[in-house]
């Protein structure tokens, strides 16, 4: 396997046979998502911001307002951190202790960098059809001024790494045998799938709790 991306700050401590350092892991991951987290400091003060992003190669593009600080202080920042995670299904364990949640994640660290006028727009692009590949050739065409007001950034994907977790709740020996139901709420599209763990006692009826569990509700802002 490729450990080209593994380095001193990427490789894991805690549960290093979920990590994986390879470009290939790392990208699809990457390309199923498009909102990541951008951790960096600024004044000595720490920020962690959620922005749309996206991937050619192994380069990550973000973009914001020209005249927002934001942009201007991650183009500054001696390091910056992005982070992304995908939520795969919640992880019920017999005990709250080992109760998880299955997930693939992304961290990579490295500095970014403003990309010039004359690639912007094929930036912008690649930002638009990561979220939605193909929208960009339906929009109208980009305005010189919308360019203008526009800042994007590059960030070389270098040193980077990522974390799965998948399957069943790991319990206790002792406590497989506890009539409490345990397994995963896997998330398709559409709603959860209650999956029991294949140790448990099939006598023991998916609760109610499991099997009618939904993503909370967006508040209704008007």
């Amino acid at each position: 396997m490729d450990d080209e991306l593994k380095s001193s700050r990427t490789e894991l401590k805690r549960y290093p046979m979920r990590g994986h350092h390879d470009f290939t892991t790392i990208a699809a991951i990457l390309d199923e998502a498009f909102v990541c987290h951008v951790g960096f400091v600024t004044n000595g003060q720490p920020y962690v911001l959620p922005m749309v992003y996206g991937r050619d190669d192994r380069v990550l593009y973000l973009h914001g307002a020209a005249s927002g600080r934001l942009l201007n202080a991650l183009a500054s920042a001696d390091a910056i951190c992005i982070t992304v995670t995908l939520v795969d299904g919640l992880v019920l364990a017999r005990s709250g202790m080992h109760s998880s949640v299955n997930y693939r994640s992304v961290v990579v660290l490295g500095t970014a960098e403003t990309v010039d006028q004359s690639e912007r727009e094929k930036a912008l692009k690649i930002v638009i059809d990561h979220v939605v590949p193909g929208r960009w050739e339906a929009l109208r065409p980009i305005k010189p001024d919308e360019l203008e007001q526009t800042t994007v950034l590059r960030m070389d994907i270098v040193e980077a790494s990522a974390k799965i977790r998948t399957g069943p709740p790991i319990d206790d020996e002792e406590d497989y045998a506890l009539p409490i139901w345990a397994g995963t709420l896997d998330f398709p599209l559409t709603k959860p799938v209650a999956v029991p763990d294949p140790r448990l006692d099939p006598g023991v009826p998916v609760p109610a709790h499991a099997s009618n569990w939904r993503r909370p509700a967006r508040p209704d802002n008007d």
